[in-house]
């Protein structure tokens, strides 16, 4: 079955200069067929999204900021979840804003069986963050452009590197191996990369430089990869482990 997903874009709240790597990122998950911008369009700041709403069909939605101090991008952008929650209309929902006030409508439409992604700068507070199926940061899709971009213009891969991994990430990752993992420590990838995702849902490969999981799991010097053929020996299955030190498996901290 295919996913409609209805976007709902905060413009006072996120820079035009992401919205081509953002709708290509959208794509990934869903038919975007509710695409709306929210703002106060006699607003000089939001001049540079005009430019590129009638090149990706997004609809910009007049709000007035009735009074100063007061957010009123937000409250209509809320109503009309709500309204387009209720329409059947769509699977999903993809809320593109940095702003915590979006966290009880993330919970709010996952509690209605909604798929939830959420997308912002890497400034948004954690629990809007953590109240979506998944969120992804826009700084990351404009830096993925450009390393493609660059390593199509010298022929070569895009450069990965393993510094942005923290001791925490790898802990992070080991428990989540041991938690799906069978008697002799593999587990299969996509079974942790999916826990992964629900229990923290910004873990992107991408936030460290890889574009997929598999090559940022062979980085790690702390696991081990294996691929396997399936029952009909058409497809490699890859399975991870956390490596064993001194004939034990790597305790977590």
């Amino acid at each position: 079955m295919d996913v409609n997903i209805a976007v709902l874009i905060d413009g006072d709240n996120i820079p035009s200069a992401y919205v081509k790597e953002m709708m290509q990122e959208i794509a990934k998950y869903g038919n975007p067929t509710i695409k709306r911008i929210y703002g106060d369009w006699t607003n000089p700041r939001l001049g540079k999204w005009k430019n590129v709403l009638l090149e990706n069909a997004i609809t910009p939605i007049q709000q007035y900021g009735y009074t100063t101090g007061k957010n009123a991008t937000d409250s209509a952008m809320i109503i009309d979840a709500m309204d387009i929650l209720y329409s059947g209309k769509v699977n999903g929902f993809c809320i593109v804003s940095s702003d915590s006030d979006f966290t009880r409508l993330a919970t709010r439409l996952r509690e209605a069986g909604m798929q939830v992604i959420g997308m912002g700068e890497k400034k948004t507070p954690n629990p809007f963050i953590v109240a979506c199926d998944r969120f992804i940061y826009i700084e990351i899709l404009r830096a993925q452009s450009e390393e493609i971009s660059d390593a199509n213009k010298s022929k070569s891969a895009p450069d990965s590197s393993v510094d942005k991994i923290t001791p925490k990430d790898i802990r992070l990752i080991a428990s989540t191996i041991d938690d799906v993992a069978d008697d002799d420590g593999w587990a299969f990838l996509g079974d942790v990369g999916s826990l992964l995702q629900k229990r923290h849902p910004n873990f992107d490969s991408r936030n460290y430089g890889f574009q997929k999981l598999t090559p940022l799991m062979g980085a790690i010097s702390n696991f081990e990869l294996e691929r396997r053929e399936d029952s009909r020996g058409r497809n490699k299955l890859i399975y991870v482990k956390v490596k064993e030190k001194n004939g034990s498996k790597t305790k977590k901290k």
